[in-house]
């Protein structure tokens, strides 16, 4: 099957089209959010310029069967999930902020520490830390959301309400629903043999109600460790296994490329697609437990687009 990296449809009460590093995100009537999640692939926040095969189909199902698991924490964004690449839900009005929820020491938090931080976003942590290695308690570390082309900034809590991003009694709100739904992808995790190592999530406003919105714990958007062998690796000094995007990076620093200016990005062979696209699936059956069944048909654009019209039909404009 071919990648869909575009999508260019016309729905009925539609008022825009924006289109990011993976998703095409539809604007219905000013009140609904239809999201394709492609099969293009970012990293270093540069869009590769090949897509991979059932890439937003296991992104969108993931992220689907996670928010139907975590409505009972707070409200979601969600309406349905009309086509396996896509989800419709309600426009809010968006936090101009990330809430990453970290319960290792591992990735940027690290190579900061490494660096002689002892503080990410207001939390202080303990000396003698090592690579890998659990804090106490899961800790709060809040990015900007940048502009597109820009990086993500690490913010404290306190900068937060200080410069008004977010007022005091909403962020106190976004803090515990983070943790409460770090704590249910950690438990659901476990169950899969896997540790929830950090992730991210992404709250708005509707009709005053802060909503969770956006993906949530999937391999995009959260890293996981494999629980065998986690200790044994961490007493040892030796890398851990991880279940996360961050082969992808790794394939591509191996080959000279980090996002730099100048350096362009390796060829991508159809074996190298095609090993992508297998890990994809492979992290899909391993988060969730369940065999990933390839939506094949000879026109994925014309089946995606037919399951929205008659999705949206549905809805109140």
């Amino acid at each position: 099957m071919k990648a869909i990296v575009k999508t260019d449809f016309r729905f009925e009460g539609q008022r825009s089209l924006y289109v990011g590093k993976v998703r095409d995100v539809y604007d219905i009537d000013g009140k609904y959010l239809v999201m394709v999640v492609t099969d293009r692939i970012s990293a270093f926040d540069v869009v590769l310029p090949r897509g991979i095969p059932h890439k937003g189909q296991v992104l969108n199902q993931i992220a689907s069967k996670f928010l139907d698991a975590t409505e009972d924490i707070c409200p979601n964004w969600k309406i349905a999930s009309p086509d396996p690449m896509v989800t419709a839900g309600y426009r809010c009005d968006t936090f101009p902020i990330e809430m990453i929820v970290r319960a290792y020491l591992t990735g940027s938090s690290w190579r900061d520490y490494k660096a002689g931080a002892r503080e990410i976003c207001g939390v202080k942590l303990p000396e003698g830390m090592r690579e890998h290695q659990k804090f106490p308690a899961p800790i709060v570390t809040p990015t900007t959301k940048a502009e597109i082309g820009a990086h993500d900034q690490n913010i404290s809590r306190e900068e937060i309400i200080a410069r008004g991003l977010v007022s005091k009694e909403d962020y106190e709100v976004l803090e515990r629903y983070a943790l409460a739904l770090f704590a249910r992808g950690s438990e659901m995790a476990a169950k899969r043999g896997l540790i929830l190592v950090d992730t991210k999530y992404e709250f708005g406003k509707r009709d005053g109600e802060i909503t969770l919105i956006d993906e949530i714990h999937t391999p995009d958007s959260s890293r996981y460790f494999y629980a065998e062998g986690y200790q044994e690796r961490f007493d040892a000094g030796q890398p851990q296994r991880q279940l996360s995007k961050e082969f992808v990076r790794e394939w591509l620093m191996d080959n000279g490329f980090q996002g730099r200016a100048g350096e362009q990005v390796p060829e991508m062979t159809d074996d190298i697609v095609a090993g992508i696209s297998e890990r994809y699936i492979e992290l899909y059956e391993n988060i969730t437990g369940e065999k990933f069944h390839k939506a094949r048909s000879e026109d994925r654009l014309h089946e995606i687009e037919e399951n929205t019209k008659n999705m949206i039909a549905r809805l109140p404009l």
